[in-house]
C-alpha cells in the first residue's frame, strides 16, 4: 500500500498531520519531498501580543485575580 501524507518535524521526529492506519512498530519506506506550499508563520508571541497594542490598568499584573475574576468589588 502506498499513501501520501503530510507530517511536520519537529526537530526530532516526523509528525503525521493525520491518523495513520498502521499498528505500533510497524517499519515504513519514507520519502522525504519538501512542501513548497506550506510557509510556517514563525512570528513569536510576544511579537504577535505586542503588536496588538492593548491597553489596561497599569496595575493588571498585580491585580490580574481582581480583573479577571471582579475580586475589586468584594474586598470593599
Amino acid at each position: 500500500m502506498a499513501k501520501t501524507i503530510t507530517a511536520v518535524y519537529d526537530g526530532e521526529v516526523l509528525r503525521p498531520e493525520e491518523p495513520l492506519a498502521l499498528q505500533p512498530n510497524t517499519r515504513v519506506r519514507v520519502t522525504i519531498e519538501r512542501h513548497a506550499g506550506v510557509s510556517r508563520n514563525t512570528k513569536s508571541f510576544l511579537s504577535t501580543a505586542r503588536s496588538l497594542n492593548l491597553e489596561g490598568p497599569s496595575d493588571w499584573s498585580e491585580r490580574i485575580d481582581d480583573y479577571l475574576y471582579d475580586l475589586s468589588d468584594a474586598k470593599n
